[in-house]
């Protein structure tokens, strides 16, 4: 139950993301968006550090891999907002359903997690419900849809670096660096665009920015309380709920074919974080 509590909040969260960046397509840019989320969110995570007096939460001893880390996540960030001010909401959560298989496909060739016959068979899943959803030949390939793939390959190299980085440098430090990393990335894109934002896009900025934090709070929680299996399953809820959203508070239509390329996505998901351990050879 706590573990679905934590999962509750995170799946909010993550609409709450979606409708504030919708809501703000017409007053700001994606990269000025991102620049004021990490200023807030670097703001609240210093705060948080300094109550807890662990100054040793803002050193690492592995910056390269940050800033790694946070150029790729910084792209598929970018990515995944500006998607969402293009496409219907469910088709932008849909494709990002292709994050664990590009990130089996990293894990095997960097972190040299074996590949069994298993995962090549939840690969082939994922693959088939991206083209479900994409249609190639059927109908015009649009383009913000590819953007949305290349963030979802990019926020897969960002979860392999976070793995890594999470033998040593705490939740923490990771969301401290990510932050003052992608600070400086979302100025320098939004400086010739920058506008001033009014009252009511703060307001939009605030619930995006502390949504964000609060996204991968839970989502951490609920993995530490639960099983993997669990936290995959409800997470898929993501899709119906934002689908709802988006036909009751922006009119857009529900289209069959997300659902059912979801679903084999989802399946391949489920095959892939229930393999055995045994199966599995950490660097």
């Amino acid at each position: 139950m706590l573990s679905i509590l934590w999962m509750m909040g995170a799946l909010c969260s993550f609409c709450l993301i979606a409708i504030g960046a919708r809501e703000l397509s017409g007053d700001i840019t994606t990269a000025q968006l991102m620049a004021l989320r990490s200023i807030i969110g670097l703001g609240i995570i210093s705060a948080i550090i300094l109550y807890y007096r662990d100054k040793h939460l803002f050193q690492t001893q592995r910056l390269r891999l940050h800033v790694f880390r946070n150029v790729f996540h910084f792209a598929g960030q970018y990515g995944w907002l500006l998607g969402l001010t293009l496409l219907p909401l469910a088709e932008v959560f849909a494709i990002e359903f292709t994050v664990p298989i590009w990130t089996a496909i990293i894990a095997t060739l960097f972190l040299n997690e074996r590949f069994t016959s298993k995962r090549l068979f939840s690969l082939v899943l994922g693959f088939i419900g991206v083209l479900i959803i994409v249609q190639p030949g059927i109908k015009i390939i649009n383009s913000a849809s590819l953007i949305v793939l290349g963030a979802a390959m990019c926020y897969a190299v960002s979860h392999a670096s976070t793995k890594s980085l999470s033998t040593s440098d705490k939740p923490l430090t990771i969301l401290f660096f990510m932050c003052l990393v992608q600070l400086p990335f979302g100025l320098i894109l939004a400086y010739q665009g920058w506008q001033s934002p009014n009252i009511f896009a703060w307001g939009w900025i605030v619930l995006v920015s502390v949504s964000a934090l609060l996204a991968h709070f839970c989502m951490t929680k609920a993995m530490q309380s639960a099983d993997v299996t669990l936290v995959v399953m409800m997470d898929f809820l993501r899709l119906p709920l934002i689908a709802i959203v988006g036909f009751y508070v922006y009119e857009e239509g529900i289209d069959w074919t997300l659902f059912l390329g979801a679903s084999f996505m989802l399946v391949g998901n489920l095959m892939n974080v229930s393999s055995p351990r045994k199966e599995m050879v950490n660097s």
